[in-house]
């Protein structure tokens, strides 16, 4: 691939963008995360990044409302916790207790966005994008 769509950045509303896909653990620490491009649905990133998930639950918002997403973990033993998206016809139930502890991948995303670079995507390629966000994190975990 060439240009623009080899570095993970793609035209969205609201102009280009890049999209961070992360996986954290219960205490809301970073374990693994990905690039797309701002147009690219986020569910195409999801299979490398639950490639070697060993976990009780998965909790994420409804974009990732998905039924193979959902045998995908029930072959695994991961209970998904998502709630269905509102166009569906049969509604997949979903634990509500546990979907409140998800403000933890907002306030991951949130301490993440606290750098400018990473907020504005201020790195030409992805590998210095990646190298940034990896960096980010560590000075997160050392607070």
């Amino acid at each position: 691939m060439k240009g623009a769509q080899s570095q993970a950045i793609g035209r969205s509303r609201g102009d280009i963008t890049t999209k961070i896909l992360a996986l954290t653990d219960a205490l809301g620490n970073l374990v693994d995360f990905r690039l797309l491009p701002g147009q690219a649905h986020d569910l195409r990133g999801v299979p490398a990044l639950i490639d070697d998930l060993a976990a009780d639950h998965l909790l994420a918002d409804c974009a990732f409302d998905a039924d193979w997403l959902r045998t995908t973990l029930a072959k695994r033993s991961i209970t998904p916790v998502i709630p269905p998206k509102s166009n569906r016809r049969f509604p997949a139930e979903f634990d509500k207790k546990t979907y409140k502890w998800r403000h933890l991948i907002e306030n991951y995303f949130g301490r993440l966005k606290e750098n400018r670079g990473i907020a504005m995507r201020s790195c030409k390629t992805d590998q210095s994008f990646k190298a940034f966000i990896s960096l980010a994190e560590s000075i997160i975990q050392l607070r």
